[in-house]
C-alpha cells in the first residue's frame, strides 16, 4: 500500500480526466456488462499461455464473483472495483481463458483497450522474448495506451529470468513490476499505475484494500529484495545494442 497523499481535486476533475464515460465503455466494448456511475476502464491483460493471467485476476474475489463470459470474443471479464483516495474507479479486466494457447488473439479482444498489462513468467525464458510480439499486437490496435509489464512468479526458487535481463519495458516506456500472484505479491501495483496514468493524477492512492484471495504460497522476501535491487541497479546501465533481450 502506498503512502496516503492528499487527494488535490474532485473526484470528477481527478479520475474523468482522460477518460471515456462509463456507460460509453460499456455499451462499446462490454455488450452484457452493467454500468456502473463511477469511472471504468477497459483493461486487457496478454501474454502467452501458463503465465498466470487468470490466477492473478482472480485474486480479487469480489471481481472473480462477479465475472461474465462473453461468448462472441470468447473471454472472461472481470469486473474490479479499487477504492481511492479521489472515489471508486473500476477496470473491466479481459482474460483470454486460454485462447492464446491457439494462436494470435482476435482483433476484438484489444478492441476500445485503455490500459494493459502484458504478463510473462520469470521460470520460462521463451515467455519473456514473446513479450515484444504481444506489444506489438497490442499497439496495432490500441495506440497510446498505458501497459504495464510484469513478471509473475517470483515466488518460486529457479528462476530463469533474472531482473537484469528484463529490458524490454525500458526500450518501450513501459512500468515493470515483478509479482507473484499466488502470494498477492505486488498485486496492487499493476492497478494503481494504470489508475494514476488514466486519471492523470501521479498523487492519486488506494485507501483501501480489496479482498483478495489468502495466499496459496509464501515469497522469500530477502530474495526479492535482492532481485528488485538487482532490477534498480540494472536501470542504470545502458541498454542492449540488438533488437533482442539476450540471455547469460
Amino acid at each position: 500500500m502506498e503512502d496516503t497523499i492528499p487527494c488535490t481535486t474532485s473526484t470528477a476533475e481527478q479520475i474523468s480526466l482522460r477518460s471515456i464515460p462509463s456507460a460509453s465503455v460499456s455499451s462499446m466494448a462490454l455488450p452484457n456488462q452493467q454500468t456502473v456511475d463511477y469511472p471504468s476502464f477497459k483493461l486487457v491483460i496478454v501474454g502467452d499461455g501458463g503465465t498466470g493471467k487468470t490466477t492473478f485476476v482472480k485474486r480479487h474475489l469480489t471481481g472473480e464473483f462477479e465475472k461474465k463470459y462473453e461468448p462472441t470474443i470468447g473471454v472472461e471479464v472481470h469486473p474490479l472495483d479499487f477504492f481511492t483516495n479521489c472515489g471508486k474507479i473500476r477496470f473491466y479486466c479481459w482474460d483470454t481463458a486460454g485462447q492464446e494457447k491457439f494462436g494470435g488473439l482476435r482483433d476484438g479482444y484489444y478492441i476500445h483497450g485503455q490500459c494493459a498489462v502484458i504478463m510473462f513468467d520469470v521460470t520460462a525464458r521463451l515467455t519473456y522474448k514473446n513479450v515484444p510480439t504481444w506489444h506489438r499486437d497490442l499497439c496495432r490496435v490500441c495506440e497510446n495506451i498505458p501497459i504495464v509489464l510484469c513478471g509473475n512468479k517470483v515466488d518460486v526458487k529457479n528462476r530463469q529470468v533474472k531482473a537484469k535481463q528484463v529490458t524490454f519495458h525500458r526500450k518501450k516506456n513501459l512500468q515493470y513490476y515483478e509479482i507473484s500472484a499466488k502470494s498477492n505479491y505486488n498485486f496492487e501495483k499493476p492497478f494503481l499505475y494504470l489508475a494514476r496514468k488514466l486519471a492523470g493524477d501521479p498523487n492519486l492512492h488506494f485507501v483501501e484494500s480489496p479482498a483478495l484471495a489468502p495466499p496459496e504460497v509464501q515469497i522469500d522476501m530477502a530474495a526479492q529484495q535482492q532481485h528488485e535491487a538487482e532490477l534498480a541497479a540494472a536501470a542504470s546501465q545502458p541498454l542492449p545494442d540488438d533488437d533482442d533481450d539476450t540471455f547469460e
